[in-house]
C-alpha cells in the first residue's frame, strides 16, 4: 500500500499523515507550498507540489500510489466560489484521476450535517452543499470509497470513545482530529468500512471499541 494524501498540511491532513507513518505505510503528500510542508510533515514523507484544482498535475503527482485520502477543505474567505472549487471541483478532479489510476480505495473527509441545507455552515458559501455533491460524485464513480463525516473538530486529542453511525443519523457533537485520522487510516484495511458513509463524534461516557466493531456496526 502507498497512500496519497491531499490536504496533507491541514490540521486533519497532517494527523492522517502521522497515522499512516505509524503503520509504516509510505506516504506521498500533495502540497502547494514545499517549504511550509517541510516544516509540518515528517521527513519520511514524499512531498509533491501541486493543487487539486490543476487536474493536469494530479496524474503525475499520484504516481504509483494505491490509495487516496482527501482531507482538503475551503477555508473561510471572501471568495464565494471557494467551497465549490475546493470541496467539489477539487475532489471531483481527484476522483476522475483515481479512476484512471486504478486506485484501490478513496477515503474522503466530509462533514456532519451535509444533508441539511439550512445548516448555519451553509452561510459560508454553501460549503455543506458542495461537500455533499462531492460525496455523491464519489459514490457514483465506481471506486471503493469510505466517506467520513466528523462532527465539530478539536485539535486536542482526548480519551473519549468514538460514536460511529450511518448517514444522516448524527446531528451534533465534536471529535478530536486525531480520532478522525485514525478512522480514515483504519478504514483502508477494514473490509467493513468499504463503500460506507460513517458519521463520527466522540463522547466521554462511551466505552472504547475496536475499529472492526465500529465499522461493522454501520449498515
Amino acid at each position: 500500500m502507498k497512500a496519497f494524501v491531499a490536504g496533507a498540511t491541514g490540521q486533519t491532513g497532517r494527523r492522517i499523515v502521522e497515522e499512516l507513518i505509524k503503520r509504516n505505510i509510505p506516504v506521498r503528500a500533495l502540497v502547494r507550498d514545499l517549504d511550509k510542508a517541510r516544516g509540518i510533515l515528517p521527513a519520511t514523507v514524499e512531498l509533491v507540489q501541486g493543487d487539486v484544482l490543476q487536474p493536469t498535475e494530479l496524474a503525475n503527482a499520484i504516481a504509483d500510489s494505491t490509495v487516496i485520502l482527501c482531507a482538503t477543505g475551503a477555508t473561510p474567505s471572501f471568495d464565494p466560489t471557494a467551497p465549490y472549487k475546493v470541496d467539489f471541483e477539487g475532489t471531483k478532479n481527484l476522483v476522475d484521476i483515481a479512476k484512471t489510476k486504478g486506485i484501490e480505495h478513496f477515503v474522503l473527509v466530509s462533514s456532519l450535517c451535509v444533508s441539511q441545507f439550512f445548516h448555519p455552515l451553509n452561510l459560508f458559501w454553501l460549503i455543506l452543499v458542495w461537500k455533499k455533491q462531492a460525496e455523491e460524485y464519489i459514490q457514483k464513480s465506481g471506486l471503493t470509497y469510505t466517506i467520513v463525516r466528523p462532527g465539530g473538530l478539536k485539535n486536542e486529542d482526548n480519551a473519549d470513545g468514538i460514536v460511529m453511525q450511518s448517514a444522516d443519523t448524527l446531528f451534533e457533537g465534536s471529535i478530536p482530529r486525531q480520532k478522525v485520522a485514525q478512522v480514515c487510516v483504519e478504514a483502508l484495511t477494514e473490509t467493513a468500512a468499504r463503500n460506507k458513509v460513517l458519521e463520527i463524534v466522540a463522547k466521554p461516557e462511551i466505552p472504547a471499541q475496536g475499529f472492526s466493531e465500529l465499522f461493522t456496526s454501520v449498515a
